[in-house]
């Protein structure tokens, strides 16, 4: 019955009202013949239906999957899918219900909640949820109050007064549903569609294997960066025949049919817009035709995060003319219409653009993002829009190589070898135009770059190794295994100003070997070689693989390049050299060194003194980092420092290039060459060179390599440790610094609501609310500025907590790039705790190559087992540190200065003098006739709010370093009007009843911070963070920072031993000798109170072989003996002398009768 009510409605329909409904006709018709095909459904499903062309939605999947069940997707089926601009959507399904089809969505009902059922990562925040909306867009907050005039602008400025929310718009507009327009083929529904699939890598079924196969390659193929994504759910919102708001009863079928797909990993998200027509831009009220829906200010494509924080308009076809262009630019995947953008965390387009005025908002989008300096890595660029008959240029830095074309939106070029560290220019000129599209891109070290040939063992650091068996990713040359590879050895030395890297020898055979990502090196087959002259000068070098006839290999024609990291190569040459130079050519290389280093420049007194401990070591974060060979959270191997349970060097190279290295044993104690040749070493060079970084003794990594760590090779590992070339390394010319004379930094901390904790130990509280100097020194020896950043606490059950927190600190020393460091909003800490900004640039910290990152004259890092970059460290030139950490939406931030900073720092940190009865000073250098610092109000007057900073520079407090986005300045954060709560104790409400001030002094003990913090938030985690900060600050300085008395160095005699490392007061060291050697000297010293070792009584210890003891002992017996006998027989002879000169007769008593005895004797 219903069937031919239906066929009479459509016929009528079609009779009455001919042309002007004819497709709804067609439609009714259409729904005839779907519910005539529902009769036997299932027939349907089994026999010719295809989920990607079909208006029925795929059957529901099934709880359980069997896997012998699982589809297949041929390449050619994968390639038909892929062929559509559009992805499917359903107007009905088995149930003859409405399919993907919104029809809750109308002119009275524009939005629709959705439940996603797993985070979906989107600009930084992550959400589990969505509103469609029938006006062009994903939302994921409450909407606007109202629809905003034209032009949109986001974020809203006026947030959090009035809403900002966080969306996703294919095309903001006002919409309204319109009708199937004349001659359209697609008869699916008018409306909004709403389709969620989710754990698609575990789908078996049809419908699920091809849409996460067609979402994988359109995604891999479209975005850069994107080779390894695999989609595990998706959203597909579909703006089926939308109309503009305001127009025309004939403007019904002005229609736009666009798409927004969303896909996710839960880390990354990639949004695609397809545009499959357009045949309005903009609603009346935005000052559309009522007609055409032409003119005015069109929609608004792109994206907002929400809550005030940022927002990525699609430049140049957002609110512009230009719109119009979207379903024939892009070019995504080769098609046009197709849009790709990458939104997890920061939003960057995947499309070209052919209009050249982009540039200056659209930034040059790559990956990979950062390569080592060596060169050979392939690096994919996105942004003008490319074509094969056009020269391609790309820039590095200075150094340009050709380009080639992969796609539209897509070219290729090969990272030249670049001397450089951190980060540098990227550009693109196409057919010698201006380098106009640009990016920053990051150069890593050789030693910190992610490992691109390894060895399989240690054996490498041999002299005569049998085998080295050496492994690569076989998918970093080419996807084709069979593809044959070339591996050959390269050297590295400094001899002239500009240094030499220069090819030594194939080392795979001549036909090369398959791409398989492992070869053992017959090192064998290299002994009795003649390199020559001049080859055997290299020492260190690197392993490099490359393509073999790359043209014939790969679609490109060019191959990347692999290196190892740098390496010794005497398992190559230690043959020839014993051959040609001697069986103690390890000496005369030694020898070499030694008499090249004893011309240089020294370097050790220039550069930070080892801390006594390792506590002290890990307290010092304006001078010292974990070091990267030798870190028990990151590489604890510690190769060069066995025994080491940890190693720091210095942040940044000093003036002349050089650095310091400190090692601690399992104890703690600092480790010295003078005690065994594992101790830390100083540099000439640090890792990261110095500007310019293409001359000899500035390269990074390299030099370190050429000029620290290779003689440790020739003059120990290859000698014996014992002989004379170690000596001079260990104990003249990389001796490790004994810690006489450290001087542990100062440290002041900022907590809670905000509490102060000064460099000479005094606490307060202010409350102030805006932008605040913290430490400023402004003179000729330091120039450095640190600010801090105070926004309203959040507001408690009775409104207002009448209190401000640290939200934002910011840095700058001299002419460093700016660096600021921000806590993120709650619903954005999914991943990262804390933003990181660097002259106005967010940088990341997620990748164990980038934890350490370099810029001009400052050194930013996370620790090694820090993944949410919740715990930040700033380090500048001079030795000032700032350290950043969030603990459940928690900041602190602690600021550590060196010894010459004293009496040269003014803020809210007070003025460093050892008194702090003079930290109070203000901003012209008086001081603030507050006494008490337990009187909040007038503190806050008189004191902390005369510290305030804004855009405007002030000679006494500088200008706001804050980068202020979305055109803000510093006085959005100010409120001199703001009056926090000013009682040291702040009284509880009357009728709060879940807790009493028995309770905060049972939780905060005697911490008035704690106790402040709980009574203002009305909220535990506040006050017991507070009592945490507090607690830690003065752990840090009563145990890292302070001052340890150390009697310096004792050294040991050669061939003797120490019974003890240490060197702090109390310690008693007994010294012994090897077997075979005897000691001579005072064996035992005393470390004494005022840093000296006691006196030898017996002379200094000395070990010498027990044949010279014996002999010397012999001689000093026999000297003792003559000097006893010689006297002796001198005054024996003088008495003869006398007795025969004076003639005396012997006395009678002396005739000597034989005795019995000898008389006995003698007639025996």
């Amino acid at each position: 019955m219903g069937r031919i009510h239906k066929l009479i409605a459509a016929t009528l329909c079609l009779l009455c009202f001919k042309s002007f409904t004819v497709d709804k006709c067609a439609a009714e018709a259409q729904d005839i013949e779907l519910e005539a095909e529902s009769v036997d459904v299932e027939k349907l499903y089994e026999n010719d239906y295809d989920p990607m062309k079909s208006r029925i939605a795929p059957k529901a999947v099934p709880a359980r999957q069997v896997a012998s069940q699982s589809y297949y997707i041929s390449p050619q089926r994968l390639e038909q899918i892929r062929a559509e601009l559009l992805y499917p959507y359903f107007d009905t399904d088995q149930f003859r219900g409405s399919g993907d089809l919104q029809t809750n969505i109308n002119s009275n009902n524009a939005q629709l909640h959705k439940n996603l059922g797993f985070l979906l990562p989107f600009f930084g925040f992550g959400f589990n949820y969505t509103i469609i909306s029938l006006h062009g867009h994903l939302s994921f907050s409450d909407g606007m109050d109202y629809f905003p005039a034209p032009p949109l602008k986001f974020p809203n400025i006026n947030w959090p007064k009035e809403n900002d929310p966080s969306f996703i718009a294919p095309f903001y507009s006002r919409c309204k549903i319109g009708t199937i327009g004349e001659g359209e083929s697609d008869l699916k529904e008018s409306g909004v569609y709403f389709r969620l699939e989710r754990d698609l890598p575990g789908r078996m079924d049809q419908f699920g294997v091809e849409l996460r196969e067609r979402l994988k390659w359109d995604i891999r193929e479209a975005m850069i960066g994107a080779e390894s994504f695999i989609p595990k759910h998706t959203i597909i919102a579909t703006w089926k025949n939308v109309t503009f708001a305001g127009g025309l009863p004939q403007a019904i079928k002005t229609t736009n049919t666009f798409q927004a797909v969303i896909t996710t990993d839960e880390v990354r998200t990639f949004a695609m817009f397809n545009y499959g027509y357009m045949g309005w831009t903009t609603h009346t009220e935005a000052g559309g035709d009522t007609l055409t829906g032409q003119g005015g200010v069109p929609a608004f494509v792109g994206f907002n995060a929400g809550n005030g924080t940022r927002a990525f308009q699609y430049i140049p076809y957002s609110q512009d003319m230009r719109i119009r262009d979207l379903p024939w630019k892009g070019w995504a995947n080769d098609k046009p219409g197709r849009h790709v953008f990458r939104i997890d965390e920061k939003v960057y387009s995947g499309n070209c653009f052919d209009d050249e005025s982009v540039y200056k908002s659209a930034p040059l989008i790559f990956a990979p993002e950062s390569a080592n300096m060596m060169g050979g890595i392939l690096v994919n660029v996105t942004g003008p829009c490319f074509t094969p008959d056009k020269r391609i240029m790309c820039r590095f830095d200075t150094q340009e190589v050709v380009g080639r074309y992969v796609g539209p939106n897509r070219a290729v070029c090969v990272m030249p070898r670049v001397y450089a560290a951190g980060y540098i220019d990227l550009a693109i000129s196409i057919d010698g135009g201006q380098y106009a599209w640009k990016g920053r891109f990051y150069v890593e070290t050789p030693v910190l770059a992610p490992e691109m040939v390894w060895f399989h063992d240690l054996s490498f650091h041999d002299l005569y190794p049998e085998k080295l068996r050496i492994r690569w990713d076989k998918f970093n040359l080419t996807m084709n295994e069979n593809a044959k590879v070339s591996i050959s050895l390269w050297g590295y030395k400094e001899t002239t100003l500009n240094p030499d890297l220069v090819f030594i020898d194939q080392i795979s055979p001549e036909g090369g070997i398959n791409n398989n990502g492992d070869y053992t090196i017959d090192v064998a087959n290299f002994r009795g070689k003649d390199s020559g002259d001049y080859l055997r000068q290299f020492e260190v070098g690197f392993l490099h693989i490359t393509l073999q006839g790359a043209e014939n290999q790969n679609l490109l024609g060019i191959s990347p390049i692999l290196w190892s990291r740098p390496m010794p190569i005497g398992w190559y040459f230690a043959d020839q050299w014993k051959r040609f130079y001697g069986a103690d050519w390890a000496a005369q290389k030694c020898n070499a060194w030694y008499e090249k280093d004893t011309k240089m420049r020294y370097f050790a007194n220039e550069i930070p003194m080892c801390p006594c401990l390792l506590d002290q070591a890990q307290g010092d974060k304006g001078r010292f980092l974990p070091d990267y060979e030798c870190d028990k959270e990151g590489n604890a191997a510690c190769y060069y420092h066995r025994g080491a349970s940890m190693c720091f060097r210095s942040g940044t190279a000093n003036i002349d290039g050089a650095g310091q290295q400190c090692c601690y044993d399992i104890e703690g104690k600092l480790m010295m060459t003078s005690d065994n040749m594992w101790g830390g070493n100083p540099s000439r060079v640090h890792n990261l060179g110095l500007v310019p970084w293409n001359e000899q003794s500035k390269v990074p990594s390299l030099s370190h390599w050429y000029h620290d760590k290779l003689p440790f090779y020739t003059c120990c590992l290859w000698q014996d440790a014992s002989s004379d070339g170690c000596a001079y390394y260990r104990f003249e010319r990389r001796a490790s610094q004994d810690c006489v004379g450290y001087q542990p930094p100062g440290a002041a901390a900022v907590f809670g609501d905000p509490h102060f904790f000064t460099f000479d130990n005094l606490t307060y509280t202010f409350n102030g609310k805006g932008e605040y100097v913290l430490v400023r020194s402004d003179d000729e020896r330091h120039k450095i500025d640190i600010q801090g950043r105070f926004e309203a606490v959040e507001e408690n059950m009775y409104g207002s907590a009448r209190a401000t927190v640290l939200t934002a600190v910011a840095a700058k020393e001299n002419s460093s790039v700016p660096v600021e460091v921000r806590i993120r909003q709650p619903y954005a800490q999914w991943r990262y705790r804390l933003d990181v900004i660097v002259d106005y640039q967010p940088v990341y910290f997620d990748s164990h190559n980038r934890r350490v990152q370099n810029f001009k004259g400052v050194t930013v890092y996370t620790p090694a087992n820090i993944l949410n970059q919740s715990h930040v460290i700033i380090m500048f030139s001079s030795g000032a540190g700032v350290e950043i950490v969030e603990n459940q939406r928690h900041m602190s931030a602690r600021v550590y200065l060196p010894i010459t900073f004293v009496n040269h720092t003014r803020g809210l940190f007070g003025n460093w003098s050892f008194e702090h009865n003079d930290d109070l000073m203000l901003p012209d250098a008086s001081f603030s006739v507050m006494t008490d610092v337990n009187n909040l109000e007038l503190l806050h007057d008189n004191f902390g709010m005369l510290w305030n900073v804004d855009d405007k520079y002030h000679p006494d407090k500088g200008r706001s370093l804050f980068f202020h986005e979305n055109d803000r300045s510093s006085n959005f954060y100010y409120d001199a009007t703001f009056r926090p709560v000013f009682f040291s104790k702040p009284p509880l409400p009357i009728n709060i009843t879940s807790f009493n001030s028995t309770d905060i002094e049972q939780t905060c003990g005697t911490s008035y911070q704690c106790y402040y913090d709980y009574a203002v938030t009305l909220n535990r985690q506040y006050g017991t963070y507070a009592k945490y900060y507090f607690d830690d600050i003065v752990n840090i300085r009563s145990k890292n920072l302070r001052t340890v008395i150390s009697c310096g160095n004792l050294p040991v005699p050669q061939n003797g031993r120490k019974s003890s490392f240490e060197f702090t007061v109390g310690t008693i060291v007994k010294i012994d000798c090897d077997p075979g050697y005897v000691l001579v000297g005072e064996d035992r010293r005393y470390c004494w109170p005022n840093g000296e070792w006691s006196w030898t009584s017996f002379g200094a210890a000395e070990c010498v072989p027990e044949s010279v003891y014996f002999a010397q002992q012999g001689a000093s017996i026999f000297g003792y003996v003559m000097a006893a006998i010689i006297p002796l027989l001198c005054c024996l002879l003088c008495f003869c002398c006398y007795q025969k000169k004076t003639g005396a007769k012997p006395n009678p008593k002396w005739n000597t009768a034989k005795k019995p005895s000898e008389k006995n004797f003698t007639n025996n």
